[in-house]
């Protein structure tokens, strides 16, 4: 992923800035700007992070697994 910086542009000169604002946070988010700043607050091992991010799959696979017998439980 590249570090470039995030940019809106107003689409009219009569723009709503609500909108803008959304549309920026919108694409922060996508970008993960505020996750990989918080990240690089601290040092953290390289052996920590594989770990950290291991276990967040492993998490994320038991909650897709748990949703799909769910759904099948409801047919």
């Amino acid at each position: 992923m590249a570090s470039a910086n995030v940019v809106v542009h107003l689409k009219d000169c009569r723009g709503d800035q609500i909108r803008l604002i959304k549309r920026f946070i919108k694409k922060c988010k996508k970008e993960k700007v505020v996750e990989r700043f918080l990240d690089k607050r601290f040092y953290e091992k390289p052996s920590t992070r594989k770990r950290r991010e291991k276990l967040k799959k492993k998490r994320n696979a038991q909650k897709a697994e748990a949703k799909r017998n769910s759904q099948i439980g409801e047919r």
